[in-house]
């Protein structure tokens, strides 16, 4: 059964709702598709504008969680098309944040995305997101191939070639002879 749609965002009320509620969803993404922190905030934000510009767009053909991602993929092919001209180098980090587990448990887990991210950084942009959107953010994959604006069986074959890339970077990473 089909849950019942919302009706489409059309305030600035709306996009607040949807900035707090799939905020973080959208941030993750960006980090996902290969963004540092601080570039994923500013472009988290960006994409909150275009929302913001878009409403009315909105068809509702697919999930809003799935249009947003669609927008924040556009939104980081675009960045890093930038970031290619640029000779900025970001030196400056963010203070981490209090966090009430302990600090072995604060470095696994930054031990763990490090090499999530390393990994992610082997794939290719068309691998990398839809790796990313099925595997991390748990799209269905009629939901990913829409969202990238590819066939199907396109969908499942990138997935496909990016688990084995993916799964070949950790037996590497097992054996040290990862760089």
């Amino acid at each position: 059964m089909t849950p019942p749609t919302q009706p489409p965002p059309t305030t600035a009320a709306d996009v607040e709702r949807l900035f707090r509620e799939h905020g973080p969803f959208v941030w993750r993404s960006l980090r996902r598709l290969g963004l540092n922190e601080s570039d994923a905030d500013d472009l988290c934000q960006e994409v909150f504008v275009i929302v913001f510009r878009k409403l009315q767009d909105f068809e509702q053909k697919s999930s809003l969680r799935t249009w947003l991602y669609g927008i924040a993929v556009r939104v980081a092919l675009a960045h890093r098309r930038r970031a290619r001209t640029q000779r900025e180098l970001p030196t400056a980090t963010l203070p981490e944040m209090v966090a009430t587990d302990g600090p072995h448990d604060r470095l696994a887990e930054r031990e763990a995305r490090r090499w999530l991210d390393l990994a992610l950084d082997t794939l290719d942009e068309k691998k990398r997101a839809v790796f990313v959107l099925y595997e991390i953010e748990q799209l269905s994959m009629n939901e990913v191939a829409q969202v990238l604006e590819c066939p199907l069986q396109t969908a499942y074959s990138r997935l496909h070639a990016a688990r084995e890339q993916v799964e070949s970077f950790f037996r590497q990473a097992r054996k040290g002879t990862v760089e």
